[in-house]
């Protein structure tokens, strides 16, 4: 005869199973060294400057071209 298992008690630890799997998960996607986030910072810092500056000199070209007509 099968073991009698309370319902509540499996959902309750599978929750909990499902859990730790994604605190696993999120550990490993997001848990990043204070050097990796300083990289990704600069990284995006020069990627802002570089699209300014073209953005800046595209502005240029527009009140350039409106002087001329």
């Amino acid at each position: 005869m099968s073991k009698v298992v309370s319902l509540n008690k499996f959902r309750k630890r599978k929750a909990r199973e499902d859990a730790d799997k994604q605190a696993a998960e999120n550990r490993v996607r997001f848990g990043r060294t204070k050097a990796q986030k300083q990289r990704d910072a600069a990284e995006a810092d020069e990627a802002r400057r570089r699209l300014d500056q073209l953005q800046r000199e595209r502005e240029r070209r527009d009140d350039h071209d409106d002087a001329q007509q």
